[in-house]
């Protein structure tokens, strides 16, 4: 049998000729931005405050498209799911702590929580995630382009939690978005923790708007439902009109903790943002975002955001948490001509205080409510929503 002999130079050219292009690939891919660290010190970390259907998957997507943000969304879905019969207050603290640890770029705390062989599928909508679609957990995007869901759910489901975690730990702010928070305190000990850099931002909507997409996504939000009524028996008639009360009053309490008696270790660690405001003037908005927490805009991101804010879908009742390019204001004022003026009147009654608080007026009457020329917010000149934070994170702050 005739043997073929390569010689050993051959060999070693060829070795190394991989090993080139191995290195070539992976920093085209990858190429680390200048703010990017390889441990927690010097990192930003984002809180994204909402409740559901309020746009808070649309901001999560803003942040989450930034080239130096590694951003998950909503880790306390695990802790919900996994512990039966249980209402929100006495889960708050298993949620805090799993945030308090992703922020610290440890998915170890998801042990308790997911299956043996932990891949980052487990995680909670982590094909939405860009950080977990690009280097060093996939090869799929390269930085700084917008990544594409679906076709990093093909390539990237079988990584492991290891190369997720340096993946957190390459960027330079780690963003989380979370709608099971009902109060601030729970999250002192994260905000007084020094070894996190913690900015929170609150998103909020309008209470008729959020009823509206609730009723759409009403079979996929039943189990969150039943948390946040603490497991109470309530009359299906009641029962949105019950979470609606539950939500409007958390913004009550967080917009009256963090504006008008705010501890000092929160002062300059907050933003209010209105839903409303964010697809009116959107860019404007994530400008103002990216100030409050160190990052600067690109034209990458420039240009999609206005795709995705001027689409012509309009999303349906199962799509409750998938992002979509639509018109963003058209949808932001869909309530006004398909809810039926008595579900608007209760919905005012129940929130009353929390939409005056915000700056969203009521209507009177079914005519007023259908006279889409009628402003009904507030000029957001008239409330004093954030600080600046009190010491820079970045030069361009």
């Amino acid at each position: 049998m005739l043997r073929c002999r390569v010689p050993k130079p051959a060999i070693l050219s060829l070795i190394l000729i991989q090993a080139v292009t191995v290195v070539l690939l992976f920093s085209w891919y990858s190429r680390p931005a200048s703010q990017n660290t390889s441990s927690s010190e010097g990192k930003v970390h984002v809180l994204l405050l909402s409740s559901w259907r309020s746009g808070s998957s649309f901001l999560g997507q803003v942040f989450n498209q930034h080239p130096d943000v590694f951003y998950l969304m909503e880790p306390g879905w695990h802790v919900w799911t996994s512990i039966k019969q249980a209402g929100a207050r006495s889960l708050r603290m298993a949620v805090r702590d799993t945030i308090r640890s992703v922020f610290q770029c440890d998915l170890s705390v998801m042990d308790s929580y997911i299956p043996q062989q932990r891949n980052v599928s487990h995680l909670f909508m982590w094909s939405h995630s860009r950080a977990l679609c690009s280097p060093p957990a996939c090869m799929l995007t390269p930085h700084g382009e917008i990544s594409k869901e679906p076709e990093c759910k093909l390539y990237c489901d079988t990584r492991g939690l290891k190369l997720a975690e340096a993946a957190c730990q390459t960027h330079s702010h780690v963003v989380l978005k979370e709608v099971r928070f009902f109060e601030l305190d729970s999250l002192y000990p994260l905000l007084r923790d020094p070894s996190l850099d913690l900015r929170i931002i609150h998103l909020v909507r309008d209470p008729r708007a959020v009823f509206r997409s609730r009723e759409q996504s009403a079979k996929a939000l039943a189990r969150d439902a039943a948390i946040v009524l603490e497991q109470a028996d309530i009359p299906e008639k009641d029962r949105q009109y019950n979470i609606l009360q539950e939500v409007c009053r958390s913004h009550v309490r967080i917009y009256e903790t963090a504006i008008l008696k705010p501890p000092d270790f929160l002062r300059g660690r907050y933003k209010m943002v209105r839903y409303e405001d964010l697809v009116r003037n959107a860019l404007t908005e994530i400008e103002s975002m990216y100030q409050f927490v160190g990052l600067d805009i690109t034209e990458n991101l420039q240009e999609w955001i206005y795709r995705i804010t001027h689409g012509k879908g309009k999303g349906t009742k199962n799509d409750a948490f998938k992002i979509t390019s639509r018109n963003a204001e058209d949808v932001s004022l869909a309530w006004r001509t398909t809810l039926p003026y008595e579900k608007v009147q209760r919905i005012q009654d129940v929130c009353k205080g929390a939409m005056s608080l915000l700056g969203y007026k009521t209507v009177d009457s079914e005519r007023e409510q259908k006279l889409l020329d009628l402003q009904l917010l507030t000029p957001r000149e008239r409330y004093q929503f954030s600080w600046l934070p009190q010491k820079s994170t970045s030069a361009k702050l």
